[in-house]
């Protein structure tokens, strides 16, 4: 994929999220299966980094759960960062708005530029429920994950979900043509594709449908061991892709 394939693909989610996300955090107000699974591993004092973290559902879980490490969530919507930031939190929560794209393409300096906030070697575990499937292209998924393993302590955990739509004939009903935004197949790598949303109006999202071989692939180029990789969520508990990386 060429880097102005993956900027329109990302302009596309931008701008669904920034017009629909008081509507979408209405439907994003209970924890996954998945991630109740994931949260039990918790020993309850580690400092978390949630990428992708939307309305603050996942804070929220760790304040229920009296959570006692810091945790930095971070998120492009502002709509979707007002709701978590309103959320009254016993965990010590902080949120960022940034851009995971913008993230990954600025790699290294990323540290310099948001010190406050983020620092090398910096958390026990990184988050990313529902996130990696917006990122497109192979070059900007390899450049978050090797954010994510710097900002990562020695032996710390990238744990991860990724939709898989394609389980579910509904969802898969919902996959639009990409001539509707101006693009075509060529453009795309395989695994791409353009969803409706169906909240009251309808709008568009690029979303990746990873396949197990595709992040065993993204996890050895930067620098990590899958340790664990399971199914859950939806009906027949096949809609999310879970894994937890081993920083190497």
């Amino acid at each position: 994929m060429n880097s102005a394939t993956a900027q329109r693909l990302i302009a596309i989610n931008r701008e669904f999220y920034d017009r629909f996300g008081p509507s979408f955090s209405a439907t994003r107000r209970r924890v996954q299966p998945g991630v109740r699974r994931i949260l039990g591993m918790l020993l309850g004092n580690e400092a978390i980094l949630d990428l992708g973290c939307g309305n603050g559902e996942l804070a929220r879980e760790l304040s229920r759960r009296q959570h006692l490490g810091r945790y930095l969530g971070i998120d492009f919507s502002q709509p979707m960062l007002r709701e978590a930031e309103l959320a009254a939190l016993s965990v010590s929560a902080r949120f960022l708005v940034a851009d995971l794209t913008t993230l990954a393409e600025a790699g290294g300096r990323t540290a310099d530029r948001y010190s406050s906030a983020l620092r090398a070697s910096s958390f026990d575990i990184v988050f990313a429920f529902a996130a990696l499937h917006h990122i497109p292209g192979f070059e900007l998924q390899t450049r978050l994950i090797g954010l994510v393993h710097e900002l990562l302590k020695s032996g710390g955990r990238f744990i991860h979900s990724n939709w898989q739509f394609l389980n579910s004939r509904k969802l898969s009903a919902r996959i639009q043509p990409w001539a509707t935004v101006g693009m075509d197949d060529s453009q795309m790598d395989a695994g791409d594709h353009l969803l409706d949303w169906r909240g009251g109006s309808t709008g568009l999202r690029y979303v990746h449908q990873f396949s197990e071989a595709e992040l065993s692939r993204l996890a050895a180029e930067g620098g990590f061991q899958v340790q664990d990789s399971f199914y859950s969520d939806g009906d027949g508990g096949r809609l999310g892709l879970y894994q937890v990386w081993l920083k190497a």
